[in-house]
């Protein structure tokens, strides 16, 4: 049987997960990787997107990231994210306001006041954590 291994995800406000994992998953910038016990040791950036992991029970788990830097250890996974929200955390109201002002700053085109760069970003942030979070649990 497989070890398992330590998950850490953090961001530079506090520790989001903090447990052990059969396998992590998460979206690296030249692609998603998986982690399992005893993996190479490698670090990578991370892009917007899901960290999922099974958890010791085999339930798996979902957490969104946006960016950041994942370290992988043969015992462990080390996630420094610039934020990071569990699925269950999400506050789906918040979310969609979000994408509702991402979606205004976006329709006021020619306005020099607008950075268009930051208002599409958060618009697909928001759509991710929406998505994840009406996500069907199994």
């Amino acid at each position: 049987m497989a070890e398992n291994i330590k998950l850490e995800i953090v961001t530079p406000e506090k520790s989001v997960v903090s447990e052990e994992a059969k396998i992590v998953m998460a979206p690296g910038t030249l692609g998603e990787f998986g982690v399992l016990s005893g993996h190479t040791p490698f670090m990578t950036g991370l892009k917007l997107g899901t960290v999922r992991y099974v958890d010791t029970a085999g339930k798996e788990r979902f957490v969104f990231v946006s960016g950041g830097f994942a370290e992988a250890l043969p015992d462990r996974v080390t996630i420094l994210a610039e934020s990071a929200e569990r699925r269950k955390d999400i506050d789906i109201e918040r979310a969609l306001a979000a994408k509702a002002r991402a979606e205004d700053r976006l329709s006021k085109a020619g306005d020099d006041d607008v950075d268009f760069t930051r208002a599409r970003a958060a618009l697909t942030r928001a759509i991710m954590r929406i998505r994840l979070a009406e996500t069907p649990r199994v």
